[in-house]
């Protein structure tokens, strides 16, 4: 079983996604939305910016805490991790984001 994307409805109207494991964990998340269209352009800039590893910039919390955000061509930030307890578990989860970028998505808007 494959990852996927999971579009949700956010505030106020407004949607995002979050890229899950076939576990169902989150791998990251993305900004908020204003339409629905808009949000499933982003997940479709994940689909292709995700498989390319120079997309992917690794980052460092105030707390000193590795996370990490995959970037589009343009620069602009499409997904955003959590924070990590070690690099090698952010490079893990690195590894888990490009091998499900290409994931279909789950529509659980309403």
């Amino acid at each position: 079983m494959a990852g996927k994307y999971v579009l949700k409805n956010s505030t106020a109207g407004k949607f995002s996604f979050n890229l899950v494991a076939d576990n169902n964990q989150v791998i990251f998340g993305s900004e908020i939305y204003e339409s629905k269209s808009a949000a499933l352009n982003g997940i479709a800039s994940c689909q292709k910016n995700g498989i390319e590893e120079g997309r992917f910039e690794r980052k460092s919390s105030t707390a000193n805490q590795p996370y990490f955000v995959l970037k589009a061509a343009n620069g602009q930030i499409i997904g955003k991790s959590q924070m990590y307890p070690s690099a090698a578990a952010m490079e893990n989860e690195i590894a888990l984001a490009k091998a499900n970028a290409t994931s279909g998505v789950e529509d659980s808007t309403q």
